[in-house]
C-alpha cells in the first residue's frame, strides 16, 4: 500500500518538473533498471500491490504496456483478465437457485414427518400452509423424514438361496433336452 502511495506522490511532483528533468530521472532509471535485471533471478516475485499498480497503470496509459521490462505484456493483461473474472465472480455469489429455508421451518417439516407417519408431502404442505409457512411441495418432500430403508442382501446371499433353484433348472433343462432328443430318434432310424 505504501508503494502505491509513493509512486502516486512522485507522480503529482513529476507535474511541477522540467521536461529534461523528467528525461534524465527516466534515462537514470532505465539505466538502474538494465542493471537490475541483469542481477535478478529468473523469475521475480511480485506483490499484489505491485501487480494492481501496474494493472491500473497501463489501463490509463495503453502506452505503457510496449515498455514493460520486468515483466512481458502479455503477463499484465493477464492478470487484468484475472482481477476481471475475480470481481464478476465476487459479483455474482450466492445469488442462484432458491432461496435457502429457515432452520425452524425445517425442524417443523422434519418433525411433522416424524410424529405422522402415513402422511406424506402434500398432506405436510397443506398443514403449513394452514400455519402460515409459504413452502413449495417439493420443498417439504426435500426435508421430510424418510424411514430407514432394511438393509438389502448381498450378491454372496442371493447367491446361496437361489444356487438349489438354479441347479433344478440346469436339471430341468437338460432333462428335457434329453427327452426331445429321444423323441426325434426314432424318426431318424425310419427315414432312409
Amino acid at each position: 500500500m505504501f508503494a502505491i502511495l509513493h509512486t502516486l506522490g512522485m507522480f503529482v511532483a513529476d507535474l511541477f518538473k522540467s521536461r529534461t528533468r523528467l528525461e534524465a530521472e527516466n534515462l537514470f532509471l532505465r539505466h538502474q533498471l538494465t542493471i537490475a535485471l541483469r542481477q535478478a533471478p529468473p523469475r521475480l516475485r511480485l506483490r499484489g500491490s505491485d501487480r494492481a499498480l501496474l494493472v491500473g497503470m497501463t489501463r490509463l496509459w495503453p502506452s505503457l504496456l510496449g515498455m514493460a521490462q520486468v515483466i512481458q505484456p502479455e503477463t499484465i493483461l493477464r492478470w487484468h483478465r484475472a482481477g476481471f473474472k475475480a470481481f464478476w465472480r465476487w459479483k455474482s455469489r450466492n445469488r442462484v437457485g432458491r432461496p435457502k429455508i429457515d432452520r425452524g421451518l425445517r425442524d417443523v417439516i422434519e418433525r411433522m414427518s416424524k410424529e405422522n407417519p402415513l402422511w406424506g408431502a402434500s398432506r405436510i404442505h397443506g398443514e403449513l400452509l394452514t400455519l402460515g409457512f409459504e413452502v413449495a411441495q417439493s420443498t417439504v418432500s426435500k426435508y421430510m423424514m424418510r424411514p430407514p430403508k432394511p438393509p438389502s442382501q448381498t450378491w454372496k446371499t442371493f447367491l446361496r438361496d437361489h444356487a438349489s433353484c438354479s441347479a433344478n433348472a440346469r436339471e430341468r433343462r437338460v432333462a428335457c433336452f434329453l427327452r426331445q432328443i429321444r423323441a426325434q430318434e426314432p424318426e431318424r432310424r425310419c427315414s432312409p
